[in-house]
């Protein structure tokens, strides 16, 4: 995390127990929303959960999705590992109507670390016996199967050459070297990703998300206002490497399109994408809807919604319990947000599924919330993410027994995340302890010892 970060966010909370989630009875949570006055549904009926949604001609099993959590597992020719097949065989197993396979680089330089997943000529078969490893583990009806594409940009850890589209004060890291990607460098990148959809095809992915989202490169774009030439300046500018991918594989390549896109990034303009230019803590989806207007009309097949970075404050996209800083704000008024944005672009692109996030710091109650926000229209499809980490088969328990587990859910303990950070094998340190726990203490016991 940036430096800038840390010293903002904790100018306003000293106490890390404050806004520590307490909750025994859905009451007592409907009563902070109603205080605070935050715009979350609750409903006590999960079957909107259950419902299902097509997908440019494919039909959901349910409304719930597996979100992309980086596992840091892949080989060191970047395919799927023993370890990976394990977590996506889990999450078919468990029975998620989406399975959205983690950030997977279209280079080797844009990759985040040596550990992340790399889709290349010479493993296809790797990644197609993943997509059978999914399918054949599914026991009540295949998934929709989605591959994220990404650009690491500035945070890429391989290679010495480190591509962004601008200059940024807030997010530039001083050990790094950056080199501001020219013109042709993002024209030639529009057509990298064009090649990766085609391998992505032959694997038998239904689809690639094209990653616009949390600072990474093509997020990055949308927020290059001072940057001269065909990629900056005016909205169609910073939108058109983005549009371009989709454009381009819609017409060369057989796979339904998807883009997870950042709403807002609460990051100060002109250097944040979606915010107030007086105050960037407070969201402005005005561009956003538009460019969720644009990707509607290039020919995307399904929207995901996020927010904010979890490099610089993933206290918005990532409410925790435990995090590197004390949250400036409660829990609840992230998620307020995050919701807002899937609600504010699902309305801009009504005829296109909507997916939305920020369920896990709930526990049980985020699928109260889910299936509320389903109900109400403000999104067709909820993901989870670091639940999906410690309680893989969340979807089968909501459908078998309209219920879930506490004592299986996330408790945004931050621990895989900090495995993340460090690019080591991640998944949930409490819940799968056998594995992951070990590697935990493997990695920061060795860290303190030195």
């Amino acid at each position: 995390m940036a430096v800038h970060a840390r010293n903002k966010f904790t100018e306003n909370g000293e106490n890390m127990d404050e806004y520590k989630f307490r909750y025994k009875r859905l009451e007592n949570l409907k009563n902070d929303i109603k205080a605070g006055g935050y715009s979350i549904p609750i409903d006590e009926d999960f079957s909107p959960l259950t419902g299902t949604v097509c997908i440019a001609g494919f039909t959901t099993k349910n409304s719930m999705a597996i979100h992309p959590m980086e596992g840091c597992d892949a080989d060191e020719t970047g395919s799927p590992s023993p370890m990976t097949l394990r977590r996506y065989r889990r999450y078919a197993q468990g029975g998620a109507g989406v399975i959205w396979v983690e950030a997977t680089a279209v280079s080797s330089e844009s990759r985040a670390n040596n550990h992340q997943l790399w889709l290349h000529e010479e493993n296809v078969d790797a990644f197609r016996k993943a997509v059978t490893a999914i399918r054949d583990s599914a026991e009540t009806g295949e998934p929709y199967i989605v591959l994220q594409l990404t650009h690491s940009g500035r945070f890429s850890n391989v290679g010495t050459r480190v591509g962004i589209g601008e200059a940024n004060p807030y997010l530039d890291q001083n050990q790094k070297s950056y080199h501001i990607l020219s013109d042709s460098e993002l024209c030639a990148l529009e057509d990298q990703f064009v090649q990766a959809a085609r391998l992505a095809k032959r694997a038998g992915f239904h689809a690639v998300d094209i990653k616009a989202c949390h600072r990474y490169l093509l997020s990055e774009m949308l927020s290059c206002y001072g940057r001269e030439g065909m990629y900056g300046g005016s909205l169609e500018n910073r939108a058109r490497l983005l549009v371009n991918i989709v454009r381009k594989i819609r017409r060369k390549v057989e796979i339904d399109v998807a883009v997870r896109l950042n709403a807002f990034d609460e990051i100060e303009y002109p250097y944040g994408f979606g915010v107030n230019r007086e105050d960037c803590h407070i969201p402005d989806f005005t561009e956003a809807k538009q460019v969720a207007k644009m990707l509607a009309e290039a020919g995307i097949s399904l929207l995901s919604v996020s927010g904010a970075t979890p490099y610089y404050n993933p206290h918005i996209n990532r409410p925790y319990d435990r995090g590197p800083y004390p949250p400036p704000t409660t829990q609840l008024d992230s998620i307020h947000k995050l919701l807002a944005g899937a609600r504010e672009l699902k309305a801009a692109i009504s005829r296109i599924p909507v997916l939305s996030c920020g369920f896990s710091w709930l526990r049980e109650y985020g699928a109260n919330v889910a299936a509320a926000g389903i109900r109400r229209g403000d999104y067709d499809l909820a993901g989870f993410g670091r639940q999906a980490f410690a309680y893989p088969d969340f979807a089968e328990d909501i459908r078998l027994h309209n219920s879930l587990d506490r004592k299986k859910c996330c408790i945004t303990c931050g621990k895989c995340s900090e495995l993340m950070r460090v690019h080591i094998m991640t998944g949930c340190v409490v819940r799968d302890s056998e594995i992951y726990g070990a590697q935990y203490q493997k990695t920061f016991h060795t860290q303190r010892e030195r």
